[in-house]
């Protein structure tokens, strides 16, 4: 391989991801339950603008053309994530058919396309009903994921050979459990550690039902920011191990390691408890691979007034920022793929979501899109991904985030990520450059890294 090659092993997966709540829309159709976030977003003042998922991106009918879409650009792969109260209206007991079936005719039809599905369990959007008897606050809620992964196994396996359980755990807690931003909006230092502990049990439940159900791949997607120390002092040293062990290492130490990492009794203090070794035995189930979201890096420095991790970001002046104000560090993706190799073993790694919200133009008369921002971003990316690769990281697959620009949870429709623009309006999908040049790099295997768009 040559310092100028970056083309990607022969067998490598490249496509784009996204999530059920913010692109499908119709979040109550057809016998669908309702979910956390449909409670959230219809709660004044939670989300910019009052928007809300009712519409969103209307793939719940439009998606045979978003199909054809990801067929039009050459896309080889497809990460989704299913709606659990979609499927199952009161969170367990009696399936919705017709909710299942959706389901199953997206995973027809992308196979029929060429595309090879993965699919997320978990994005986020509990059933309200679930969440009415705790939530991940039940110990009962690794039994409930377990009983509704088993219906997606037996309908899906096969033709679904890439699974995942749960997406962005740490998300689910800091911004629901923890500072209540997100779904379902708590605020506790006390129940943030019991919903991450009941998040990995049921990730463990749901693998260790795989195993006797599926015959393929199953893993656990996080998303994981480096932290680099702001300076040498030992207050800033020491916050960057508390700010490292809280977004990274504490959902990924108990599945490979068999414990949480000894930073989070410091974190939480009195809060913290103490979980009996069979729950350890559970979590750590064998894991096929490893999704990672990667976004940015923090710069760390001690900061007594961040509660609990008492570590903040420090801005980086000649950086670049995205519009939700994460700094552009490529870098930052080869070191987070080494130190998964070193720490766990070289497991495989699937990229689930790698991408940016920049200021987009309008769509011009001649229905282009000029988000040269964001193709710089996939360049440089893309290249630290190759770079990781030849490092000796097992990285098997990368999935763009997002094929859609999308509701973008308490942001609204504020921020766009996606690919292809969406005219809220009219829903008129309009491929941006991105997604011009990010077809040819998936046509060339990569080889086309360094052309221009």
């Amino acid at each position: 391989m040559t310092q100028h090659d970056t083309t990607f092993p022969e067998h490598f997966l490249w496509g784009t991801a996204t999530s059920a709540y913010q692109i499908e829309g119709s979040p109550l159709a057809d016998g669908a339950g309702p979910s956390i976030w449909e409670r959230f977003v219809h709660t004044p003042g939670l989300t910019i603008g009052g928007d809300t998922g009712d519409v969103a991106c209307d793939h719940y009918r439009r998606w045979r053309e978003d199909v054809r879409m990801m067929a039009d650009l050459g896309l080889r792969a497809y990460r989704f994530s299913v709606a659990w109260a979609r499927v199952l209206p009161e969170g367990r007991g009696t399936v919705n058919t017709k909710g299942l079936d959706f389901y199953s005719r997206l995973v027809d039809e992308l196979l029929a396309h060429g595309i090879t599905p993965l699919t997320t369990l978990f994005h986020w959007d509990l059933p309200a009903a679930l969440d009415d008897r705790g939530g991940w606050l039940n110990p009962d809620i690794a039994h409930w994921f377990a009983d509704y992964a088993d219906v997606m196994f037996k309908a899906l396996d096969g033709r679904v050979r890439h699974w995942a359980t749960l997406n962005e755990p740490w998300v689910v807690t800091d911004g629901g459990y923890l500072h209540g931003a997100l779904a379902p909006g708590h605020r506790s230092l006390y129940e943030a550690p019991i919903a991450t502990h009941h998040l990995l049990r049921a990730h463990g439940a749901a693998v260790q039902r795989y195993r006797s159900v599926g015959k393929h791949q199953i893993g656990l997607v996080v998303n994981l920011e480096p932290k680099y120390a702001a300076s040498d002092s030992a207050a800033d040293q020491a916050a960057t191990r508390r700010a490292h062990a809280y977004m990274n290492g504490q959902y990924l130490d108990p599945v490979f390691l068999g414990r949480y990492p000894e930073e989070m009794r410091e974190i939480f203090g009195a809060a913290w408890p103490e979980w009996p070794a069979a729950d350890h035995e559970l979590i750590k189930q064998k894991l096929d691979f490893i999704g990672l979201n990667y976004y940015t890096r923090s710069v760390t420095r001690d900061a007594p007034e961040a509660w609990p991790v008492r570590a903040g970001r420090v801005i980086q002046p000649q950086a670049t920022y995205t519009e939700t104000s994460w700094e552009v560090f490529p870098q930052g993706l080869t070191d987070t793929l080494a130190w998964i190799r070193e720490r766990y073993a070289n497991p495989p790694v699937y990229i689930t979501e790698n991408g940016a919200a920049f200021y987009d133009p309008p769509v011009a008369e001649n229905g282009r899109v000029a988000d040269a921002l964001r193709v710089d971003y996939l360049r440089k990316h893309i290249g630290a991904m190759h770079a990781a690769i030849a490092a000796g990281s097992d990285v098997r697959g990368y999935m763009a985030w997002s094929l859609l620009d999308n509701f973008e949870w308490s942001l609204g429709f504020a921020k766009r990520f996606g690919l292809v623009h969406i005219n809220y309006a009219t829903q008129q999908r309009t491929p941006k450059d991105s997604a011009r040049y990010y077809s040819r790099v998936v046509a060339s295997n990569g080889a086309a890294l360094h052309e221009d768009p």
